[in-house]
């Protein structure tokens, strides 16, 4: 099976600081996604919510929508009330044809706070990991039943961020309806070893970000006073092969496992300052290397 190679929109304009390319039209983010050659693009806020609406603009530029984000209260809502809320996103992705959902839980996260450092993130005691756990493997069932699968999408900032959090969560949800949607920077950022992570636990990952950090920036972060919009600020991340991790060693851990879904390539910068066409091109070469276009 052939991966499928795609870009995030955030790169363009970025939903969780819309000062960065708010003024990026979807157009010139669509039509430059498709000029550096890649397949696919996840939904983004400027997108239209019905697939009346976005196919044309998507056939227009050759592309597929390969997901979309859902930031869920599950600790909030129940599992009913949060399929409401999903519902629109989930039809969008349904009649899109789009593989997965990206899930993440975001009650009291503070991924979206630039005045929160990356120390004062939530965490759960034991018993409301075991409620979490129930009503994520139920959200599982419930879009799995309407052939969506849901791709969990571990974050900086929230509650499932590091190694040990992203275990429990596979372990203790049903590997059936329960997958991860594995990002690289994310994982980095967190301390985990993106190499090592992917030899071990490729048959649980159903949906893959390509995101790289800058070394020399982030090792001079300061986790008890930075928040992690303030470290994108400060240009953490950017696009694969720019930056530390080994993505070929990756991809080769990849390629063994026969995997064949999406890889989206994803870098939350300041459009101004890191053109997003640029580095979409230059990434995709970087990556056509490695896979042998």
């Amino acid at each position: 099976m052939s991966v499928k190679l795609g870009v995030a929109p955030i790169a363009w304009s970025n939903d969780d600081m819309p000062e960065l390319g708010r003024d990026t039209p979807l157009e010139q983010c669509l039509s430059e996604a498709s000029q550096a050659g890649y397949s696919g693009i996840e939904a983004g806020g400027k997108f239209p919510k019905t697939s009346k609406e976005l196919l044309p603009k998507l056939e227009k530029f050759n592309l597929q929508l390969c997901s979309g984000w859902h930031g869920a209260h599950l600790l909030k809502n129940s599992v009913k009330e949060e399929m409401i809320k999903i519902r629109q996103l989930l039809d969008l992705l349904k009649d899109c044809r789009a593989p997965c959902i990206t899930f993440a839980e975001v009650t009291e996260g503070i991924q979206g706070d630039q005045n929160k450092a990356l120390s004062k993130r939530p965490q759960l005691d034991k018993e409301t990991w075991k409620i979490f756990c129930d009503k994520i493997t139920e959200m599982g069932r419930r879009l799995e039943d309407e052939n969506m699968p849901l791709a969990y999408h571990h974050h900086m900032g929230t509650y499932i961020q590091n190694e040990t959090e992203i275990h429990r969560l596979l372990s203790d949800t049903d590997p059936k309806t329960v997958s991860l949607c594995a990002d690289t920077g994310h994982m980095y950022f967190a301390g985990i070893d993106p190499v090592r992570y992917f030899e071990n636990n490729m048959n649980r990952i159903k949906h893959i970000h390509f995101k790289d950090l800058r070394s020399n920036i982030f090792n001079n972060l300061n986790f008890k006073e930075v928040s992690f919009l303030k470290a994108v600020l400060r240009g953490v991340f950017t696009v694969p092969g720019d930056g530390c991790i080994d993505f070929e060693a990756i991809s080769n851990e990849i390629i063994k496992s026969k995997y064949g879904g999406w890889i989206i390539v994803e870098a939350e910068q300041d459009p101004a300052i890191a053109n997003p066409l640029k580095y979409a091109m230059q990434s995709k070469q970087y990556l056509n290397k490695i896979w042998g276009n």
